[in-house]
């Protein structure tokens, strides 16, 4: 039903945000406004796809395109022509669908419409640390390395705009793999047990047979971390599960800052999850054994 919802709330941002936008792209040049409704139809139009077709692709471009509106919809309700109504109409619209594309169950649907046979995914927690600059910082430059060559070439800027093309695309293909690797760490339930897969913190996806999984525990936030526990969270601590298992397993822990790769042998896993209560019914489902905070 949330994902219903936000599916109509897209499809009705042309007609929240349409007017203030229009009235913006007329203050440009003609062929600069060209290019520049392209470009949002185009944005709009890769949401939409995100939204009809969930996917972990789809999720990292909504993720992008929909606060790139909202910083839209501000310029325009502070430095725009348009009425009042129209301008701040158009940030409501914006920062409703910004909110409900965070929404953990949209990226629960999202990773899981990639998945394969019968498991299921649920995406771990952004670190929070991320989103203080390197989150912004990367999807700002995704949005102005992709539209800053076009509309500087549509405005006559022709040495600016191949310039930007040269230089934008790569930077923004590099900074949307970047924020993609977000969209890749889960923990998955399979037929055999659950497989932990971050690529920020273990080297390969490691499996843990379900008979050597003691249980699915829930944390609290301010619990401490059990002796022999590897704490895979990354400054991330709502949603803590921990996986606690019955012996050794071989985990290979990715080289990170100040730390070189090593094989560990941890007796329990922490990760945050998205949606964790939907992850222990999910899991108990499939025999897992689960334990509530």
């Amino acid at each position: 039903m949330r994902l219903w919802v936000l599916r109509v709330v897209w499809l009705a941002l042309p007609l929240a945000a349409g007017t203030a936008a229009a009235n913006a792209l007329g203050e440009l040049g003609e062929a600069s406004g060209v290019v520049g409704a392209a470009l949002l139809w185009l944005a709009w139009g890769t949401g939409l796809v995100a939204l009809l077709a969930p996917r972990p692709l789809g999720l990292t471009a909504i993720r992008v395109v929909a606060p790139t509106f909202v910083v839209l919809a501000l310029v325009i309700a502070i430095a725009g022509d348009a009425s009042a109504i129209a301008a701040w109409g158009a940030v409501i619209a914006t920062l409703v669908a910004t909110v409900l594309v965070a929404d953990p169950e949209f990226a629960v649907s999202a990773v899981n419409g990639a998945s394969y046979g019968d498991e299921r995914r649920h995406p771990l927690r952004t670190p929070p640390g991320l989103y203080f600059a390197p989150v912004p910082l990367a999807r700002a430059l995704v949005a102005a390395g992709i539209a800053a060559g076009p509309l500087l070439l549509a405005d006559g800027a022709t040495v600016a705009g191949l310039a930007s093309l040269v230089l934008g695309w790569p930077v923004a293909a590099l900074a949307a793999r970047a924020l993609h690797t977000l969209a890749r760490r889960w923990i998955v339930l399979v037929p055999a047990g659950v497989v932990v897969v971050d690529p920020m913190t273990i080297a390969d996806p490691v499996l843990f047979v379900r008979q050597h999984v003691r249980a699915l525990r829930a944390v609290d936030t301010a619990a401490p971390i059990p002796p022999g526990a590897l704490d895979l969270r990354l400054g991330a601590s709502w949603g803590s599960i921990m996986l606690d298992l019955d012996g050794g397993a071989d985990l290979v822990r990715s080289a990170g800052r100040g730390r070189t790769a090593e094989t560990l042998q941890p007796d329990a896993i922490l990760v945050a999850v998205a949606a964790r209560d939907s992850l222990l019914a999910a899991a108990a489902e499939r025999r897992v054994r689960v334990e509530l905070a």
